[in-house]
């Protein structure tokens, strides 16, 4: 029997959860886990060593854990990399044909456990293609209303966060005026109306213990 080393590859997007003690990944990798001890009588044995990315988008293949992974493939350490779902690894076409390549370099193959496919048959190929179409649609189609929702709070006036600027203080989804700031800015701004260069301005601001 050809014995078949399977590696799980678990991801999570959020570290939201990954001090719990039973967390996405963990029961990513149970899952997985289950299912390769099913496969046993097929020769498949699971490498104890752990490839596990919390809290990093399936955007990008710059992923500490799928990198080794990777690499591993290359050496010819792995055989069958197995996920819970495809888009734990990735959710990018383009992305994945680059780690198709790499598996079929090593002569390797990949296999979700909740979706019934493998990447060693035509078939599966095929299932595979479809899924990741989706998956990148579906973040697509995320980025776009995320994108929308923002454009919409601009324009009412909502703050979207991030540093607030001097000046003012968050108040809720708004700025309010910081008045004692506030004198300072306007102080600045006339400084330059009468002095033209901020050189200038820095030293009247500097006489004026601004």
């Amino acid at each position: 029997m050809i014995r078949t080393r399977c590696a799980i590859y678990t991801r999570k997007s959020s570290e939201d959860g990954l001090e719990q003690e039973f967390n996405s990944l963990l029961a990513q990798r149970e899952a997985s886990a289950a299912y390769i001890a099913s496969q046993m009588h097929e020769g498949w044995v699971l490498l104890p060593a752990p490839y596990d990315d919390g809290g990093l988008s399936g955007g990008s293949l710059e992923r500490p854990a799928l990198q080794q992974l990777m690499a591993d493939v290359r050496e010819g350490r792995v055989d069958r990399i197995v996920v819970y779902k495809i888009d734990r690894l990735t959710r990018s076409l383009s992305d994945f044909a680059k780690i198709v390549d790499v598996l079929d370099t090593a002569g390797a193959s990949f296999v979700s456990v909740t979706q019934s496919f493998n990447t060693a048959t035509s078939m599966g190929r095929l299932t595979l293609n479809m899924l990741l179409s989706f998956a990148q649609f579906e973040r697509e189609v995320t980025a776009e209303r995320i994108r929308d929702k923002i454009a919409a709070s601009k324009r009412k006036g909502l703050w979207m966060g991030g540093r607030v600027p001097l000046g003012y203080d968050p108040d809720g989804r708004s700025l309010k005026v910081n008045e004692g700031e506030a004198e300072t800015i306007r102080t600045l701004y006339g400084l330059y109306e009468g002095h033209g260069t901020i050189r200038a301005v820095k030293a009247e601001a500097d006489r004026l213990g601004r």
